[in-house]
């Protein structure tokens, strides 16, 4: 475990917060679970002004005073349970910070957090071959998300619109 991990919800208009969760982010966005491709400056320029606009929740996790770890959370809402739900939309953990159990207390933090909104459930996204991050995931107590056998595990499905 990581005795000195602290967490912080981010504030979108304290600068710091904002160096770090991009700085994160960049280093999701170029490992190959992230695309291998760094986020563009147009993009990075953007970034935060949306944010403001959304249903975000961004956790920080800071060893000291270095950012070690960031999720960036949207609230949605389930219609078959008529409350909330978060969900995971990036998850990361800085490489030289993996296997220390840093995912698991970000986990916990976020769940705790849904708990205090009343919230349905979290959901997030995994790609097939990050088997690394579906162990964390499956410790945790996600799972393919199944209504009923007989149809199989729900797919996640994109269609570029830009």
């Amino acid at each position: 475990m990581a005795p000195n991990i602290h967490f912080v919800f981010t504030d979108l208009s304290n600068v710091i917060h904002q160096r770090d969760m991009l700085s994160l982010l960049s280093q999701y966005a170029t490992d190959i679970m992230g695309g291998g491709e760094d986020l563009s400056p147009e993009v990075k320029n953007r970034l935060v002004s949306e944010l403001k606009n959304r249903s975000s929740v961004i956790l920080l996790a800071y060893e000291n005073d270095l950012a070690v770890g960031l999720a960036i959370c949207f609230e949605g809402f389930s219609t078959f349970y008529a409350r909330p739900l978060l969900n995971i939309h990036d998850f990361v953990v800085s490489q030289s910070h993996r296997g220390r159990g840093i995912a698991r207390l970000m986990l916990d933090r976020l769940e705790l957090l849904a708990r205090e909104r009343n919230c349905c459930k979290l959901t997030l996204e995994v790609l097939e071959g990050n088997s690394r991050a579906q162990k964390v995931y499956k410790d945790f107590g996600f799972a393919s998300y199944v209504l009923d056998e007989k149809m199989g595990r729900a797919l996640f499905w994109d269609k570029k619109l830009i």
